[in-house]
């Protein structure tokens, strides 16, 4: 069996201690064992002087669903350390389904994973589609999506589950967790998931509660009523007795600037209340989604053709427009479209509007002579709702206080498609280790390495990774702690991170010496 050993590096372990010089013995897949800094061993030897090793790192939030099934060497995550995405998130994915809630899906999801990426589209159940993933460039965990679940049961109806419709979800989410999803996801202002009860999400949070996984909700208001919308995810759980890993969080808007003790207050309140809590977040100021997703909720409900149509019925399009320009949307987190945070990052298939990337939403209408509603509802129906915006609306302060929070870990969000997406997808992790320790001190090298390591890979469930200890999985990172900094812009989105020496995924190594291997030794990680 190989053996190979990362000779004299500084040892970052991932429980959060100080670093300590040292070696790593790998075997197959397994870190054997942790040695002196000037250890020799029968293995070949990679010298990592003034390098530190680290648990390879864990993207708690990503949307590569589709993304790990192509060819791609997945450069955007290699290159800064990660070794495991979590996928399945924001209550929409691609398994368990149909022939028909698939295909509506791919049509959703189309700004999101790609509008049709060339694969075989065969896969019905959770365990068909893990089977996929398997042997992927990194280790894969999947949760059970929410709405793709409301799809199959319920369709896309703009209405309460019945308590039939509710216990036929619970017995799909039961069968999705035995095949080896790890928890449940669920995205509170896409549709149909918005048009969830409280009392739909503490039923199926009951189930993933038995089996000892966790939910994870993009939660319903992160503007107007952003502690209400938390505050609804802590009753959940606290109901259903799951543990809670809440999405992206953060806070954001100028309406919520002075709000940040209430949020924090609320986060730690968990333990008092019994809550096993964590979260992740990314460290950029702005979102990314679909600008579908912008609509009000009812102007969502049905298939693509039937939303389309929406949109070009004038009596529809004037409500619309109220809801975005006056009313506030609850797709915009029930607060009105601030036009000049908004921009349009691709446009699908829709040719002509290729020279609206990159422009802000008041910039288009501009160009166009028209409302800035009117324009993006027209960019949104040309586009067969595939169209992507980013929209700046963070508070760094608030950002900097999350990143600080001890249940705190890390998620890009990162979707990888499109002419322009967000840079996170890119430079999430390597953005914290530069920047935010190495240049602003905002954490302790080793508090970051720990957030990004094993408080995930606990909440995964996954105690075999996640810390440099012997017996745990070879999942390892070699990074120059000097030079270690994202690249990537909003105008240049897909720069690789750079500091990143080596990757190793299940003991093989994914990048050496700063290059991607093309190596896919990543497992899916089930319970």
């Amino acid at each position: 069996m190989n053996r190979i050993l990362l000779r004299q590096g500084s040892i970052v372990d991932g429980t959060g201690t100080p670093p300590r010089p040292g070696s790593l013995l790998v075997e197959g897949d397994v870190l054997l064992d942790v040695l002196p800094p000037d250890a020799e061993v029968d293995a070949e030897v990679v010298d990592v002087a003034g390098l530190t090793l680290t648990p390879g790192f864990v993207d708690m939030h990503s949307h590569s669903d589709l993304h790990l099934l192509s060819s791609d060497l997945n450069e955007a995550k290699l290159l800064q350390g990660v070794t495991t995405e979590v996928i399945g998130q924001d209550g929409l994915s691609y398994a368990p389904v149909s022939a028909e809630s698939l295909a509506h899906l791919a049509d959703q999801l189309a700004g999101w994973n790609g509008r049709r990426p060339d694969l075989d589209w065969q896969w019905r159940s959770v365990a068909d589609f893990l089977d996929r993933l398997d042997g992927s460039s990194v280790n894969v965990a999947f949760l059970v999506p929410h709405s793709t679940l409301r799809l199959l049961v319920v369709g896309s109806a703009a209405r309460p589950a019945t308590p039939e419709e509710i216990e036929q979800m619970c017995t799909l989410l039961d069968e999705a967790l035995s095949q080896g999803a790890v928890g449940l996801s669920a995205g509170l202002t896409y549709a149909p998931g918005c048009y969830a009860e409280t009392s739909e999400l503490i039923a199926l949070c009951s189930v993933v509660a038995r089996h000892g996984g966790y939910y994870c909700p993009h939660h319903r208001n992160y503007g107007a009523d952003v502690i209400g919308g938390y505050g609804e995810c802590l009753d959940i759980a606290q109901e259903s007795g799951v543990a809670l890993h809440l999405a992206h969080t953060h806070l954001s808007f100028p309406a919520n600037r002075n709000r940040l003790p209430e949020l924090l207050d609320l986060l730690d309140s968990a333990p008092r209340r019994g809550i096993d809590l964590s979260f992740d977040a990314y460290p950029y100021l702005a979102g990314m989604s679909t600008l579908a997703s912008q609509l009000p909720s009812w102007a969502r409900e049905g298939s693509l053709r039937i939303q389309r149509a929406r949109l070009r019925n004038a009596d529809d399009r004037r409500r619309i427009v109220r809801a975005l320009a006056e009313e506030g949307s609850d797709g915009h987190q029930g607060l009105p479209l601030d036009w000049d945070t908004i921009v349009v990052a691709d446009v699908g298939t829709a040719a002509p509007w290729r020279w609206a990337v990159g422009r802000s939403l008041t910039e288009v209408a501009e160009r166009l002579q028209s409302d800035p509603a009117e324009a993006t509802l027209d960019l949104i129906a040309d586009s067969d709702l595939a169209a992507t915006c980013i929209m700046h609306f963070g508070i760094e302060e608030h950002v900097r206080a999350l990143m600080q929070h001890p249940a705190h870990t890390v998620g890009s969000d990162g979707i990888l498609e499109g002419a322009r997406p967000h840079p996170r997808g890119w430079g999430s992790f390597a953005r914290i280790l530069g920047p935010y320790v190495r240049e602003l001190g905002v954490l302790e090298l080793p508090e970051a390495v720990r957030h990004m390591t094993s408080s995930a890979t606990d909440r995964l469930g996954q105690r075999g990774r996640g810390r440099l200890l012997p017996g745990r999985r070879a999942d390892i990172v070699a990074i120059d702690p000097a030079v270690i900094s994202d690249r990537a812009t909003y105008d240049r989105p897909r720069t690789p991170a750079v500091g990143v020496r080596h990757v190793l995924v299940n003991g093989r190594f994914a990048v050496r010496d700063g290059h991607v291997t093309g190596i896919r030794a990543g497992r899916v990680l089930t319970p």
